[in-house]
């Protein structure tokens, strides 16, 4: 083949992907769109601004990532349409669905569809190796123990996972750095993380002292996976020199979000270009190598939206007849 007929058809087939994309109804498309993210500098920031743009770019509207207070303000702000589209963890998406968000008790939120899976938030607990702390069970009464920012994920969750399992603590907000801090000052005795790994605070903390990362018991783990919306999981070895060995763990996931009266084409289209470009996903944040659909299976939450539903069936994955509106 000729350059100049490689050139030609590959121009004629990106013509064909433009030609295809134009071809959806676009009739009661939104003319722009937002994404509701997190703080800045946060993975959720970083992955939902890049996955807008890229949608933007790609059907050729005005949209972007807008920063939020996180997961439950996305759902209530999704709900309501302020937003079309979010990103949300699986434990606030059961609170809102059942009217318990904090943002708005009493006030089921039903107006809000799952599109695709993104990533897991591994919660995962870190001391100093001097406190004497090698598992959950040895944590002591009344112990002080660092849950990240307030209202965050880790913030809402782990603390009602300690209870579960019986511990009795002090609670203590603030960011992830800063309680890394106050670990090694002797001011917490404990830091319990949900975020992504490795944790820059555990991996800065692991090279200036000696630290133990506390896994879950088989027990624990179980027990755990049977009372939250939550997965096991494993720490590989390699996410930190501390560990000699994958450490069990549970994990949250996160899905992106639309408003269930979105249009089946505009979703459909958002779902079709998010799951057969993994790569650019990839470029956008590296956790995006999860965010294909053989994970749908870890919704076990929310609807997922009828767009997103049409390609996943387009292209032989199952969805539970009890996860369509």
């Amino acid at each position: 083949m000729s350059t100049t007929t490689r050139i030609l058809t590959g121009t004629l087939a990106g013509a064909m992907l433009v030609a295809g994309s134009a071809q959806a109804d676009r009739s009661e498309w939104p003319e722009s769109f937002t994404v509701g993210t997190a703080s800045q500098g946060g993975t959720y920031f970083v992955y939902g601004s890049g996955w807008a743009n890229m949608i933007a770019d790609e059907l050729g509207l005005s949209g972007g990532g807008e920063v939020t207070g996180g997961p439950n303000q996305n759902l209530a702000l999704v709900h309501t349409g302020d937003l079309a589209l979010g990103l949300t963890t699986m434990g606030p998406a059961a609170e809102a669905k059942a009217g318990q968000s904090p943002l708005a008790p009493g006030v089921p939120m039903d107006n809000v569809c799952a599109l695709f899976p993104m990533y897991e938030t591994p919660f995962s607990i870190t001391t100093l190796a001097d406190s004497g702390i090698e598992s959950i069970s040895d944590i002591p009464d009344g112990a002080t123990i660092g849950f990240g920012p307030a209202a965050s994920t880790s913030d809402t969750y782990f603390p009602k996972i300690l209870v579960e399992l019986g511990v009795n603590f002090e609670a203590r907000n603030g960011g992830w750095n800063d309680l890394g801090g106050q670990l090694q000052d002797g001011l917490i005795d404990v830091i319990a993380f949900a975020a992504g790994i490795p944790v820059p605070a555990v991996s800065q903390l692991e090279v200036q002292t000696d630290v133990n990362i506390i896994e879950f018991t088989e027990e624990e783990q179980q027990q755990i996976v049977d009372a939250f919306p939550v997965s096991p999981f494993q720490i590989p070895a390699s996410t930190y020199q501390t560990l000699e060995q994958d450490a069990r763990a549970v994990s949250m996931w996160n899905f992106t979000i639309g408003g269930c009266d979105l249009p089946e084409d505009f979703v459909y289209e958002i779902t079709k270009l998010s799951m057969e470009n993994n790569d650019r996903m990839r470029d956008i944040h590296r956790s995006a190598q999860f965010s294909v659909p053989e994970n749908i299976k870890y919704n076990t939450v929310l609807p997922f939206h009828p767009g997103a539903v049409r390609w996943y069936e387009e292209n032989g994955y199952e969805i539970p007849e009890d996860q369509k509106l």
